[in-house]
């Protein structure tokens, strides 16, 4: 683990982020509802444009983490699923209904 050390403290800056108060956090909340069931909460990456350098990097990073994953992004936070449903919620990210 501690190669991801990096990539696990780039994460909990982005779920901190998210659950911010700004339209830089609504992306980063959009981005990480992408990781946790792309299927369900779809993130449009023109949307990264909106994002500091710091933060797309940040984002960038922790996508390589996930690449070849070897937890799921809410195990690595230590939250449930259940969470990301309300950070969903709390930013008013539709979840798409499968067909």
């Amino acid at each position: 683990m501690p190669e991801n050390t990096g990539k696990i403290e780039a994460l909990l800056r982005l779920w901190d982020i998210a659950n911010g108060h700004s339209g830089q956090c609504r992306v980063v909340a959009g981005f990480l509802l992408g990781l946790y069931n792309g299927e369900e909460y779809p993130f449009d990456l023109t949307a990264f444009r909106s994002l500091d350098q710091e933060i797309f990097m940040d984002c960038l990073t922790v996508l390589a983490l996930d690449y070849h994953p070897e937890k799921e992004v809410h195990a690595w936070l230590g939250v449930s699923g259940d969470r990301f449903v309300q950070l969903a919620d709390a930013w008013g990210i539709a979840r798409k209904e499968a067909p």
